[in-house]
């Protein structure tokens, strides 16, 4: 185990991306348990100046998140999302897999395909699974990217009502119908019962 600790380490050491299970499996001998050596080599780094962290289905090493004013550093900010990508973005990852339809139902106004080319564009959007209805339209959800740029392991993860308020990015009393649902009222990011009848891959 201690040889496949050291294996997963130098693989996740030189990956420009999170590496997934089953990527770690095919690099390593037959036989090997790449699942294993995570779990020994996560406790390993605790307290460490590097960590392990869990992207979607992936693993990646990070600097410990309190240490990250060391890697700060001036640069220009080249884009800025437009009002009308956040909220798009945001009922992306709240309520994926969405087609454009209900974003626009949700969002009150029609979404131009400029702000989905864009937020395709930066992948933190995909193309997911078309909706079993008439037209059989195509569905959005977040990608990897998004999860890995905001340090999330899953969509599970999004801040809920109470802690976009404390952060100031939502009014104390939003109005009806405005709020976006915490991770305890979001669908399911996966397949939910009922729901696969809805969706072809």
């Amino acid at each position: 185990m201690g040889e496949q600790e050291r294996m997963v380490e130098a693989i996740l050491f030189a990956a420009a991306e999170p590496v997934s299970l089953r990527e770690l499996a095919a690099r390593m001998p037959h036989g090997s348990d790449p699942a294993e050596a995570l779990v020994h080599l996560r406790k390993r780094y605790e307290g460490r100046g590097v960590t392990l962290k869990r992207i979607g289905d992936a693993w990646t090493m990070r600097t410990a998140p309190d240490l990250g004013f060391l890697m700060q550093r001036e640069t220009v900010e080249t884009r800025k999302l437009s009002r009308a990508a956040i909220e798009t973005l945001a009922i992306i990852a709240y309520h994926q897999p969405v087609t454009r339809a209900e974003i626009e139902e949700i969002r009150g106004v029609s979404v131009s395909r400029g702000t989905v080319d864009q937020l395709l564009e930066m992948e933190w959007i995909r193309f997911g699974r078309r909706k079993m209805t008439p037209g059989r339209p195509v569905t959005f959800v977040v990608t990897e990217g998004f999860l890995d740029h905001f340090g999330l392991e899953s969509a599970r993860d999004l801040p809920g009502l109470k802690e976009l308020r404390a952060a100031g990015l939502l009014e104390n009393r939003p109005p009806p119908g405005a709020g976006l649902p915490g991770p305890e009222e979001a669908p399911e990011p996966e397949e939910t019962k009922g729901q696969s009848e809805l969706f072809e891959d």
